[in-house]
C-alpha cells in the first residue's frame, strides 16, 4: 500500500515512516510546512507535497499525525475524497473536532481509524489471549504507569514542543499519553469504559498544561482501571508497565507500553506465586503492527478499527478532563 503522510513530525519520522516500510509498504509524500520535517523526510526518500490535495491523489491511505488541533481538516478532506484515514490520538484537542472526524467517518466513504497503536502491541495480544484463556481467572483490575520526561524545551526534530501548549494537544501529559492505556484496557476486556475520574498534577514543569495525571474508572463488568501517566518521570527509572489481576492471577507487561518492539510478559499464579515467562512475538513493533493492521483492513479483512467506539471513550475522557482541568 502507498502511504502519505500528513504531520512529518519525531513520531511519523522514527516510527511511523519505518512502520509503513517494515510492513511492507511505501510512503510516497509527505505535507508538512516545517522546513526542517521536510529536510527530515526527503532525507529518507519521502517527497514533500505542496498541498493535501496532491498527497491524496497519490496516496492510498494517509496517516494524520499533525498537532492535535489540526486533525479535523485532513481527516475530513481525506474520508471525503474516498481515501482511508489512520488519524494520531487524541482524535482531536477539542470534543467539537472530535464530533467533526466523527461526522466524517460515519458518512462511510472510506475508512477511519485511530492510531492507538497499543492494541496492536504483539505482548499486547498475546496478554489479550491470555485472559480470554481464563488463565487469571476472573479479572478484577487493570493497572498501568506509563511515563516519560517532556521538559518546557523538549523538541526532537527542531519545532516548538506543542505537546506543551493547551490549544494545540487539549492539554498536557494525560490527554497525550492516558487515552492509550485506556483504549488499550478496553481491548484487552472486550468491554467499554463506563465511568471515569481523572485528577491532574502541575508538579516539576513550568508551563501550562499538566505534567502528570491519575485516572480511576470502572467497566461494566465490575473491573476496576487505574493509571498513571507523566511527563515528569526521568527516562532511566522504571516508567512503562501494564498489570491485569485476576482471581487467579496476574499478567505483567513491561516495557511494553510505547513505540518500540520488544518488552517482556509474565504469568504469575494466585495459589503457588511460580512467575513464568510468555513468549510473544518481540521484532514486530506496535507502529508496524498497526500499520499492517490498518492495510489489511483497507483491503476489506475483518478488523477492530471503530470510530464510533472511539467517539465514546474521547466523549468519556472529555468529561472528566475538563472536571480536572478546573481543579488544576
Amino acid at each position: 500500500m502507498e502511504w502519505g503522510v500528513v504531520g512529518y513530525g519525531w513520531v511519523a519520522r522514527d516510527h511511523m515512516h519505518p512502520a509503513i516500510e517494515a510492513a511492507g509498504h511505501r510512503l510516497v509524500g509527505v505535507l508538512d510546512p516545517c522546513p526542517h520535517a521536510q529536510a527530515a523526510a526527503a532525507a529518507r526518500g519521502a517527497q514533500p507535497v505542496p498541498d493535501l490535495q496532491t498527497l491524496l491523489v497519490r496516496a492510498d491511505a494517509i496517516y494524520v499525525a499533525t498537532p492535535n488541533h489540526l486533525h479535523a481538516e485532513p481527516v475530513e478532506q481525506a474520508l471525503a475524497a474516498c481515501v482511508p484515514v489512520l488519524c494520531e490520538k487524541p482524535m482531536a484537542a477539542s470534543l467539537e473536532h472530535v464530533r467533526r472526524i466523527a461526522g466524517a467517518a460515519q458518512a462511510g466513504r472510506a475508512l477511519y481509524g485511530t492510531a492507538f497503536d497499543q492494541r496492536h502491541h504483539p505482548a499486547h495480544r498475546m496478554l489479550r489471549q491470555l485472559i480470554a484463556a481464563g488463565r487469571i481467572g476472573r479479572v478484577t483490575a487493570v493497572r498501568i504507569v506509563y511515563a516519560c520526561w517532556v521538559d518546557p524545551l523538549w523538541s526532537p526534530i527542531g519545532a516548538p514542543n506543542w505537546r506543551a501548549d493547551r490549544q494545540a494537544a487539549g492539554g498536557g501529559a494525560v490527554i497525550d499519553l492516558a487515552l492509550h492505556g485506556l483504549d488499550l484496557a478496553q481491548m484487552l476486556l472486550g468491554e467499554e469504559l463506563e465511568s471515569l475520574h481523572i485528577q491532574l498534577q502541575r508538579r516539576v514543569h513550568d508551563y501550562p498544561v499538566d505534567d502528570g495525571g491519575l485516572l480511576s474508572g470502572r467497566f461494566p463488568s465490575g473491573v476496576l482501571y487505574q493509571a498513571h501517566v507523566a511527563y515528569n518521570c526521568p527516562e532511566q527509572l522504571p516508567r512503562r508497565r501494564l498489570e491485569v489481576l485476576g482471581e487467579h492471577g496476574l499478567v505483567t507487561a513491561t516495557d511494553t507500553m510505547g513505540q518500540t518492539a520488544g518488552g517482556s510478559l509474565t504469568w504469575s499464579c494466585g495459589r503457588s506465586g511460580a512467575v513464568e515467562s510468555v513468549a510473544f512475538d518481540g521484532s514486530t513493533s506496535p507502529f508496524q503492527a498497526q500499520a499492517q493492521a490498518f492495510a489489511a483492513a483497507v483491503a476489506g479483512a475483518p478488523h477492530d478499527f471503530s470510530a464510533d467506539r472511539d467517539v465514546r471513550l474521547a466523549t468519556l475522557f472529555d468529561t472528566a478532563h475538563r472536571e480536572a482541568q478546573a481543579c488544576l
